[in-house]
Parts: C-alpha cells; sequence; structure tokens
C-alpha cells in the first residue's frame, strides 16, 4: 500500500485476514481486534529466529491450542 500507487491500507485486510485464519486459526473478530504489532507479531514478521523473545511453530501451536480451550 504504498504512497502514490492509489492502492489504500483496507484494499489489503480480506487477503491479510485469510491469512491470519490460515497460518493462525484466527476468527474474524481475533483479526479485527488485534494490533497490526499483534498481528506482525504473531505471523513472526521483522523477528529474527535466534532472539530471545521468538518463538518456534510448534511453541505457537501449543499456546494457541491452550488458549482455544477457554
Amino acid at each position: 500500500m504504498t504512497a502514490g500507487t492509489g492502492a489504500r491500507l483496507g484494499d489489503g485486510m480480506p487477503g491479510l485476514s485469510g491469512l491470519a485464519a490460515r497460518l493462525l486459526g484466527w476468527r474474524p473478530d481475533t483479526f479485527w481486534n488485534a494490533t497490526p504489532a499483534e498481528l506482525a507479531a504473531a505471523l513472526g514478521i521483522g523477528m529474527d529466529p535466534a532472539s530471545p523473545g521468538a518463538i518456534d511453530r510448534a511453541t505457537l501451536q501449543r499456546l494457541m491450542e491452550h488458549d482455544h480451550d477457554r
């Protein structure tokens, strides 16, 4: 969504929502209530996998399963 191309930020939201659903198991309300920073963190965007705050896919899956049980 670069300035001057005529694209708007909202134009990419359906694709990002679908990505969050497929990769993270997020329902639409979870996606729409998440901040851009939360979405980026959940997708691992901009994180160095070797950084202390990074988690692997298996850990993310366990966390999602735990949260899903509520």
